[in-house]
Parts: C-alpha cells; sequence; structure tokens
C-alpha cells in the first residue's frame, strides 16, 4: 500500500463518522493539499474497498458522495477522476481568455465610442439631478415607457406603452415573474437546457423546473401538453431565439404549437427574447402568437452592454402589468433613474440601433473565425450570435475539458450548468465576447481546436 492509501487507512480507523462521508472529505482534504491534482485517477471501488478494508458498497456510497460535491467524475469503461479546482479567472485584464461570460463584443469603433461619452455627458448636464436621485414611480415614466416601446416594437409590432415596465435588467423582470406565477414547490416548464439564471431563481424561490425535451424546431410542444395534463405547471418559460446555451432559435411552427398549448391550458408564458435584436430576421414571438397570456421581455444587456442594466417588459394586459408592478417593487424598488435616462436618450437619438449594428457585425466576424478555426468539429452557432455551443467527441467528458483549458487560461462553461433534466450531454458553451479582441478571441479558439485535436489523457493511478 502506498503512503495516500495508508493515510486514508489510518484516519477510517481513527474516526467515528460513517466512513462513506469520510472518503469524500479525504479526496476534498487531499485536493486542497496537492495530493491529488485534477485529472488524477481513482482506483476502482473494488480495489479501493481492499485497500481501506471497506466493503464494497460503502466505497461505493463515498464516492456518489464525492461526485456530488463536485470532486470527481466518472466516464463508462474509464474510470473514476478527480475533477479537483482551479483558480478563478479575471474578466479583465491580464492574458487569460474569459470565454464563460455571455457579454457581447465590445466595439472599437472611435467615432461611435465619443459619441457614446457626448451624448451621456449632454444627458448629465441637461438634467435635473435632484430629480435623477429621487424615488421614481415604478415602471418608469411614461416617455421611458415610450422608449421601451419603441425598443420592443422592432419584434412585437403591437406592443402598447400602458402595458410596458422598465425594469432593472431581464433577470430582475424574471425574479419578480416567478414569484407573481409560482408558488414554493410549485412547477415552471423549461427547455431541457436553458438560461442558469431560470435555475438560480426558481431554486432561491424554491419553485420546481420541469425539463421540456429540445430537438432542431425547440422545445416539445407534446411534452408541454403532457405536462399540462399531469402537472398543472404554473407557467411556460423560454428563450426561444438564440437559446442560451445552444444558439437554437424555435422554429415558427414550433412557437405556434406551443402557443397553442398554452392556450388551450390557458399557461402563462414568459418569453424570455433577450437575443431576439441580434439576427436580422426572426419567427414571430410567442407574445403576438398568445398576446393575452405572454409576458415579453426584451433589454439592452445582449445588444449594448451588460452594464446597462435596462429591460423592459410587456406583460398580456395592464391589470397584469400593475400586478407584475407589484412584484418588482418588492424585489428591485425601483430602476436607476440615471441608468433608465441613459437607455432612454440612446434609444430615442438612434445610440442604441447603431450599437446593435456594430455587435451584430463583430458577432459574424468572430463566428467567421470561429467557424473557420473549428472547421471539422461539431460546434452549434448562428451568424449573429456571440456564443456557441460545442459538442465533445468522446475523447473528452465536459468538465475534463473544461477544467483542460482552465488550466490553459481558456474559461468556457460545462454543459451541467445549463441542464434541467439532470443529463446533460458532453459539450460547452464558448462566448465571444466581452473586453476580449478579435485577435485575443482568435488565439483562444486555437487552443480550443489544438485541444480537441490533442486529447490530454488523464493520469494513472495514484494509489
Amino acid at each position: 500500500m502506498d503512503k495516500t492509501s495508508q493515510h486514508w487507512l489510518k484516519r477510517i480507523r481513527s474516526s467515528n463518522k460513517p466512513a462513506y462521508l469520510l472518503i469524500a472529505d479525504l479526496i476534498a482534504e487531499d485536493v486542497r493539499s496537492g495530493r491529488l491534482s485534477p485529472r488524477d485517477r481513482l482506483p476502482a471501488l473494488r480495489d479501493l474497498a481492499d485497500a481501506l478494508e471497506l466493503n464494497y458498497t460503502t466505497v461505493a456510497r463515498g464516492y456518489a458522495e464525492a461526485r456530488k460535491r463536485g470532486l470527481i467524475d466518472a466516464r463508462a469503461g474509464m474510470g473514476t477522476f478527480v475533477r479537483g479546482s482551479t483558480p478563478g479567472m479575471a474578466l479583465r485584464g491580464g492574458s487569460a481568455a474569459e470565454m464563460t461570460m455571455n457579454l457581447p463584443p465590445e466595439p472599437q469603433d472611435p467615432a461611435l465610442l465619443a459619441h457614446l461619452r457626448d451624448s451621456a455627458a449632454q444627458l448629465m448636464a441637461q438634467s435635473d439631478w435632484n430629480d435623477l436621485l429621487r424615488y421614481q414611480d415604478f415602471g418608469g415614466t411614461r416617455d421611458d415607457r415610450a422608449a421601451g416601446v419603441h425598443w420592443l416594437r422592432q419584434r412585437l409590432p403591437l406592443c402598447a406603452v400602458e402595458r410596458v415596465l422598465v425594469c432593472p435588467g431581464i433577470h430582475s423582470a424574471l425574479t419578480a415573474l416567478v414569484s407573481l406565477l409560482a408558488r414554493p414547490g410549485e412547477t415552471i416548464c423549461v427547455e431541457s437546457l436553458t438560461y442558469p439564471g431560470i435555475k438560480a431563481i426558481a431554486a432561491q424561490l424554491g419553485v420546481q423546473l420541469h425539463a421540456l425535451p429540445l430537438d432542431d424546431d425547440g422545445p416539445s410542444a407534446d411534452a408541454f401538453e403532457h405536462a399540462c395534463k399531469t402537472l398543472k405547471p404554473r407557467a411556460l418559460y423560454c428563450n426561444p431565439t438564440l437559446l442560451n446555451p445552444t444558439t437554437g432559435t424555435v422554429t415558427r411552427a414550433r412557437r405556434e404549437a406551443l402557443a397553442d398549448v398554452a392556450l388551450r391550458y390557458a399557461i402563462p408564458i414568459i418569453e424570455d427574447d433577450a437575443y431576439a435584436m441580434l439576427p436580422p430576421e426572426v419567427p414571430p414571438p410567442l407574445a403576438a402568437l398568445a398576446p393575452a397570456l405572454t409576458y415579453y421581455i426584451g433589454g439592452l444587456s445582449k445588444c449594448f452592454g451588460a452594464g446597462l442594466r435596462a429591460a423592459y417588459v410587456h406583460a398580456p394586459g395592464p391589470r397584469q402589468a400593475e400586478r407584475l408592478a407589484g412584484a418588482l417593487r418588492a424585489t428591485t424598488v425601483m430602476c436607476s433613474p440615471i441608468t433608465t435616462a441613459l437607455a432612454t436618450r440612446w434609444i430615442t437619438d438612434g445610440t442604441a440601433e447603431a450599437m446593435l449594428q456594430a455587435i451584430r457585425a463583430e458577432s459574424v466576424a468572430r463566428q467567421a473565425s470561429a467557424a473557420r478555426l473549428l472547421a471539422g468539429h461539431a460546434l452549434r452557432a448562428q451568424p449573429e450570435s456571440f456564443h456557441f455551443w460545442l459538442p465533445l467527441s468522446s475523447d473528452w467528458s465536459m468538465v475534463e475539458f473544461a477544467s483542460n483549458l482552465r488550466a490553459q487560461g481558456v474559461a468556457v462553461v460545462a454543459s451541467a450548468a445549463f441542464s434541467t433534466d439532470g443529463t446533460p450531454p458532453d459539450a460547452v458553451r464558448v462566448c465571444l465576447g466581452g473586453p476580449m479582441s478579435r485577435e485575443d478571441c482568435d488565439i483562444a479558439l486555437r487552443l480550443i481546436a489544438d485541444t480537441l485535436e490533442h486529447p490530454v489523457h488523464p493520469h494513472l493511478h495514484v494509489m
């Protein structure tokens, strides 16, 4: 027996703690101390059981507990490996490529950046600062809501000002909507791969998520109808355009089918259309197909900048807008009047449209680079999106691949972050935006391609 096995055996003999829990504790301790490293291979269950003088079931429970804590990863036919931990990467500065945060690319057009500075300075110079520093009526002033109508009408032509609320970001709108529509223990239907924020919101509010299978057309309408019959969900949440993470866009026929089910069972729809402005053409929103049931959400974080926390919700009717305003007031108090004033100025004077065009053009250029540098790999992408979905071959698990890239200075997100059905595919989401230059983006993409083509095999047994 080597020293590590002897150490574990000694600890197990001297402890009153259940052995299966202690196995997980010991793995965590050895990772922290450096005795175990990421991708080290652990012994087979029977070998470890013999070494530690335990039965097979106890060791199996110990590995299961370690997997639950995110310490190890097991792959059929290959064994069990240490996941370990890797250092966080700064969003800005340094040479690391932060490709986890789904930020739009930052346009470097000097004239556009100068216009942003000048228009912001003019607004601040012309504003009543006492007014901007007071509490405001929730939902925005009529001018702010009119700006929201102007923005949303690009995708929702029948948008009405009395049904629009201004919110401090899409995430805050989702939090208020989930709290309004579902009580703890109740269910909302979602895509089987979906925006991680809705998972976090549901967990915080005690709301259950029911996963709808995805195909190339979008979430299954048949599965949605079955859920309506058997689970009585309180709402359907969907991200129908350039789905985060897969970039899929729900087809018109599937949108019509989902809307039909929602109408027949009177199920409210939360339509998170954060990316809808990026493609030049998209199918009509669910809000146009089921207007009496749909809360349509659009904003500026994905087509202007994540720091501009301004979003707009178009409610099914004035009464629902009033109820939502109460939920938003309870969760966020109000939008920042300064931020909202900037958003309103930039929408009304055309700056937001110019920024959208610049982000769209830069996204197209970066996606073209990704398609060229990752040719031969099954990436799923759309030209105007600034993220793509990368299914992995059998050479890699999602955790091994993401950990290996992070160790090389490139951070991507494993599919488990997006999964709502407990069976994430081996895939990662890669973001092309944020503060990276186009050159730095290309360097990171070349590293991803090289890693795909030359897998690093995990270490051999260490015990």
